[in-house]
Formats: structure tokens, C-alpha cells, sequence
């Protein structure tokens, strides 16, 4: 089985633009993420998925600077984009990453992707019963899937969301949820979309120091134990309903 995974990015964000390109300890956000998802197990290879506006050159050039494929489609279909990049890639599986999650778990992302190969349901992920922190989520669907779903998807927010299509109908699609704690940790935000989102990571992996590459969960858990007042940079942000 040929599991790639697809990292999306773009420039233009609603709420931070160029965020992913903004600097975490010496390194971009996007680089963050890449690295990471570079050393989850099972996987094949690594594509950065952007746009063809102008403007995302700028993450094109990021991505083919790190030695990744860069597979460049519409702005608005994410959908397409993905299942353009599943084809090019002769994908049989795709692992979705977004690349505002710079403190990605590779443990519990390479969890999801066994999960996966071991069932072989048509979707698997740590976010249909969510208990992680926002920031280390991983979906990983089968090609076959996210074909049905570039094919049949027609409204909007399923363009745009890779997966809603899929989530949505639990009874056309064998989803499996992949629940890797037993404590609600989904109050916290990891995750890069607003300023203070920024504020707060930038604070925490000044902290992390260089310890900050192969941080896990439960280190950055530990580090926030130690620094709380780090958790109020970024707790009234809302997250954005797809």
C-alpha cells in the first residue's frame, strides 16, 4: 500500500495571512510540519498541496526547497486539489495534514496510519471523537474514498474540507475513530490561525528550545505545566466551524 501524505498550505488565510511561512524557533511553521510528517511510519512520501494563485509561489518554493513534490490546484476546491495529488502520486491512501500544526505528533499520527492499514476502513482519524489538543490532527482516507467524494461532493464547505464529505455519511463510508487518550485534552490549541495563536506557540517553543524538533504530546503537556500562564496567550480564541 502507497500511503502519501498531502500537507495543504496556502498564503492567503482569512484570519493570519502567510502564516505557516512565520518563524517558530528558526524555522517556519510549514517546515515544522513537514519535518514531522516526514517521520511518520508507513508513509511513502511527503506533498505540499497549494494553490495556483500567485501568491503561493512563495510556498511552492518552500516545499520544493525541502525536496517535496508540490501539487498546485484551485484555491477554493481543496477536494480537487487532494485527489489531484492522490492521482499524480499513485496514491492508495492519502494522510491529510494541515500545515498550521507545527507540534504534530508523529506518534499518534503514525497510531491513525496503523490503524488504518491494519482495518483498512475508508477513513480513519483522531478527530471523529476529538480528545487531542487542536493541532495534532491526522486523517488518513483510502483513494477509492477520496475519489467517491471528488466525484459526488457538490456543496461548498465539502469542497473546501477535505474529509467533510466522507464524515458526514457515516452510513456510505466505514469510518474508524483512532481515540489514543483517555483525558479531554481538546482545550488546548496547538494549532496556527490567529495572532495570538502565534504569540502563544512562539512563546512555547522559545521555551522548548531544541527540544522543541521532536517534542511530543506529553512533553509539550509538561512544558505547560511548568509555564500556565503560556495557556492564556491563546484560550479565548473561538475555533472556526467548518
Amino acid at each position: 500500500m502507497k500511503i502519501v501524505v498531502v500537507v495543504q498550505a496556502r498564503v492567503r488565510s482569512t484570519r493570519l495571512p502567510a502564516k505557516v511561512l512565520l518563524d517558530l524557533g528558526g524555522v517556519t511553521a510549514l517546515e515544522r510540519c513537514l519535518s514531522r510528517a516526514r517521520r511518520i511510519r508507513g508513509v511513502h512520501e511527503v506533498v505540499v498541496a497549494t494553490s495556483d494563485a500567485p501568491a503561493d509561489e512563495l510556498i511552492e518554493s518552500v516545499g520544493r526547497r525541502l525536496g517535496h513534490e508540490v501539487v498546485r490546484g484551485s484555491e477554493s476546491d481543496v477536494l480537487a486539489r487532494f485527489a489531484k495529488a492522490a492521482r499524480l502520486r499513485e496514491a492508495d491512501a492519502i494522510v491529510r495534514l494541515t500545515s498550521d500544526c507545527p507540534l504534530l505528533d508523529v506518534e499518534l499520527s503514525s497510531l491513525v496510519v496503523d490503524t488504518f492499514v491494519r482495518e483498512r476502513p475508508d477513513y480513519a482519524s483522531n478527530v471523529l471523537t476529538r480528545r487531542l489538543p487542536r493541532g495534532l490532527d491526522t486523517e488518513i482516507v483510502s483513494r477509492e474514498a477520496l475519489e467517491r467524494a471528488d466525484r459526488d461532493a457538490t456543496a461548498p464547505d465539502e469542497r473546501e474540507h477535505v474529509t467533510l464529505h466522507l464524515v458526514r455519511r457515516p452510513e456510505s463510508f466505514v469510518l474508524r475513530s483512532v481515540e489514543s487518550s483517555t483525558t479531554d485534552l481538546s482545550r488546548h490549541r496547538w494549532t496556527l490561525d490567529t495572532l495570538d495563536d502565534y504569540r502563544f506557540l512562539h512563546a512555547l517553543f522559545e521555551a522548548l528550545g531544541p527540544r522543541a524538533a521532536d517534542a511530543s504530546m506529553n512533553d509539550v503537556l509538561r512544558e505547560l505545566e511548568r509555564r500556565p500562564a503560556l495557556l492564556e496567550i491563546n484560550a479565548h480564541v473561538e475555533q472556526k466551524r467548518t
